[in-house]
């Protein structure tokens, strides 16, 4: 959860109330960690399966709206940048 939460760059208690409401819809299971009694380990559920096509979905189709107005080049010219501006953020 600790490490989930670094990642979403939100703190703990933040992400252990979304874990809680996420279990209670049964989209996600904690299951204690075997090598740190301490740690929960996160996993999906089948029934997030859904949730996750829905997701990817939208996601896909926000994509497209977005790079619809630029041409294969602007295109691979921006998806670059990005890169670079996530490597450096992340090297940070």
């Amino acid at each position: 959860q600790v490490e989930l939460a670094d990642a979403l760059e939100i703190q703990p208690m933040t992400m252990a109330r979304l874990l809680d409401q996420l279990c209670d819809l049964q989209l996600v299971e904690r299951v204690q960690d075997p090598n740190d009694r301490r740690a929960y380990q996160i996993f999906l559920t089948p029934a997030a399966k859904p949730h996750l096509a829905e997701i990817e979905r939208v996601s896909a189709l926000m994509r497209e709206q977005m790079l619809s107005t630029l041409g294969s080049e602007q295109v691979s010219s921006f998806m670059r940048t990005l890169i670079r501006l996530r490597t450096g953020l992340l090297n940070d």
